[in-house]
């Protein structure tokens, strides 16, 4: 009986990772919805192209807990990307707007913060943490793009956006199957 009460913080933190996990996920679908709407053109085009993060499991035969690990290496450049995005945006209009894209966009930056605390939490003695990535360089994601407001600026927030919507959900997943091991 107490091994089982000893296990219940455990699963209770793993149980609200997987929810905000969850949630950052439908954040992220929103946010590319309010930038497909704002960016109208962008509504029927999905951008071509290998994605713009890609992070090799630590073994052909992952444990759950190295999932989460992969997921948190994952988050941590997808946050990178989207600070890089924030001020390139920023920059480009010259003040910070506020609209709905501006609010959901600064929740999914508060929230990526939040998961990635969380899922750090989770996996604080060091197993399932693989090798860390490189830290994301701004001038990598803005390399192809040429001048302010240019179409190749506007893809790259979509391809952005995109890949905050995969590894949101690569959480969930991972998180999901940690929490039903537990």
């Amino acid at each position: 009986m107490e091994d089982q009460k000893d296990l219940e913080p455990g699963r209770v933190a793993t149980a609200r990772a997987v929810a905000l996990a969850q949630l950052l996920h439908q954040e992220c679908t929103t946010l590319l919805e309010l930038y497909k709407e704002r960016e109208s053109f962008l509504t029927h085009h999905v951008p071509e192209g290998d994605r713009l993060l890609i992070v090799d499991l630590c073994s052909d035969t992952p444990s759950s807990v190295q999932r989460v690990g992969h997921a948190h290496s994952a988050l941590s450049r997808c946050l990178e990307m989207l600070n890089c995005l924030i001020n390139h945006e920023v920059e480009e209009l010259g003040e910070e707007l506020e609209g709905e894209y501006e609010t959901a966009r600064k929740t999914v930056k508060d929230r990526i913060g939040h998961l990635l605390h969380s899922t750090g939490v989770l996996l604080e003695n060091g197993e399932g943490m693989c090798s860390l990535l490189p830290e994301f360089q701004c001038i990598q994601g803005l390399d192809e793009v040429e001048g302010s407001g240019s179409f190749a600026t506007k893809l790259w927030t979509y391809r952005v956006l995109l890949e905050l919507i995969h590894w949101s959900d690569s959480a969930a997943n991972a998180l999901h199957l940690l929490h039903s091991e537990q």
